[in-house]
């Protein structure tokens, strides 16, 4: 998988289309999650885009510090549910946190992460702070790093 590191003025009407189309597909449809993905933020972002042959197969988009939280912030982390088993989501992450420190010079680093997911994100140095909450009706807690 190749990574590609963007602001919102790079991004390609392809890129943006498979972007958008991906977090559809895995936020909406598989989760059978109705909120509004295309929320007037991505052009604040830092988009972190996983390719392979072509496609765009895992993503997140980052935010410097202030913009959501104190720390940096990582969002809309997604990978395509076929690509899963090949540790995407461990290089999407990594790669993410990484453009933060470069891009943002900042490590500390904070995020929503999906109760299920809780232990991908340890592995990478993330701590549950606070308690679980519900976001779009999803069991979430903030993590920091």
């Amino acid at each position: 998988m190749e990574i590609l590191i963007k602001n919102f003025n790079e991004l390609s009407l392809e890129e943006l289309y498979q972007v958008l189309q991906l977090r559809s597909e895995v936020f909406v449809v598989e989760q059978d999650c109705v909120y509004q993905d295309i929320d007037g933020k991505d052009s604040d972002a830092l988009h972190v885009i996983g390719v392979k042959d072509g496609n765009i197969i895992a993503y997140t988009r980052c935010f410097d510090k202030g913009f959501y939280f104190d720390e940096a912030a990582i969002g809309r982390v997604v990978v395509k549910e076929s690509e899963r088993k090949n540790a995407y989501g461990h290089l999407i992450l990594k790669a993410s946190v990484e453009a933060i420190k470069e891009r943002f010079k900042t490590d500390n680093i904070k995020l929503s992460a999906q109760i299920y997911l809780t232990d991908f994100y340890e592995s990478h140095g993330f701590m549950q702070i606070g308690e679980g909450y519900l976001e779009d009706g999803i069991p979430h807690i903030a993590m920091v790093k």
